[in-house]
């Protein structure tokens, strides 16, 4: 594999976490290469329209055209044909944005959405299939990493990265013991929480979709408006997210089979 093509698959993941975008600087010290190199790749990832920069000196960000790959792939492998009709359940039943991710290469990547808020204030999520989930202060990632052992999924969302405070809401764990209790929280009741952690004004409840070994293959949730989705409605909507979670536990070797098609 060509050094070019390395840099610039590796600047990709590198704006990937970071939504608001890097400049120029940033993104040459992350790649430890010259500044010429990485404006050198920057111009060919734009030109090829997989990144923009609005003006000259400003940072770089990615375009959609990443996500909408994603969407494809998705789509074409039938996986969202499969779990579509449980999300689609699953919206109605809670009245708000319904949603399922799966494990990929100790990733956690968001696969399909369904939304059953029909009016009033509404949740509709900034991230598109194909994007990835951050791991620390989701529902979904944490409803994942209660699965493994401790140690495991600190090794897991270290990898990952934190990223900056504007990237999450102000109650994301601040601190790897309240990160672990968090994920304690997750195993003792089947699923976890999120209240104004994964963004401002956003709260959600996932439960980790498991295959028949019990392994998990990724999470299903329901998120949104802190407004409506306080402590005691999350506990009332568990009941529907388990049962989402076991009736795609009980596919999981189809949506598997679909995914590697």
């Amino acid at each position: 594999m060509s050094n070019n093509l390395v840099r610039g698959l590796n600047t990709l993941e590198l704006l990937a976490h970071n939504a608001e975008g890097l400049p120029l600087h940033a993104i040459a010290d992350a790649l430890d290469v010259p500044r010429s190199t990485a404006h050198k790749v920057l111009a060919e990832l734009v030109a090829a329209g997989y990144v923009r920069q609005a003006e000259e000196f400003m940072p770089y960000r990615l375009t959609l055209k990443l996500a909408t790959l994603g969407l494809h792939y998705f789509t074409s492998t039938g996986v969202v044909e499969l779990i579509q009709p449980v999300l689609d359940r699953l919206a109605r039943q809670s009245g708000e944005l319904a949603r399922m991710s799966l494990v990929e290469n100790e990733r956690l990547i968001w696969i399909a959405k369904a939304q059953g808020a029909r009016s009033g204030l509404r949740f509709d999520a900034a991230s598109d299939p194909g994007e990835e989930v951050r791991l620390f202060c989701s529902s979904n990632g944490q409803a994942w990493l209660s699965t493994l052992p401790d140690e495991r999924a600190l090794e897991i969302v270290s990898r990952q990265g934190f990223g900056g405070e504007r990237q999450y809401g102000p109650n994301a764990p601040k601190s790897i013991l309240e990160f672990l209790e968090r994920l304690a929280f997750a195993r003792t009741s089947g699923y976890a929480t999120a209240n104004d952690a994964y963004e401002v004004g956003t709260s959600a409840i996932a439960a980790p979709v498991l295959n028949s070994d019990g392994i998990a293959i990724g999470a299903v949730s329901v998120a949104g408006p802190t407004a409506r989705m306080q402590p005691e409605r999350m506990t009332a909507l568990a009941p529907s997210i388990l049962a989402a979670a076991k009736e795609l536990s009980s596919m999981s070797a189809s949506i598997l089979a679909a995914g590697r098609s």
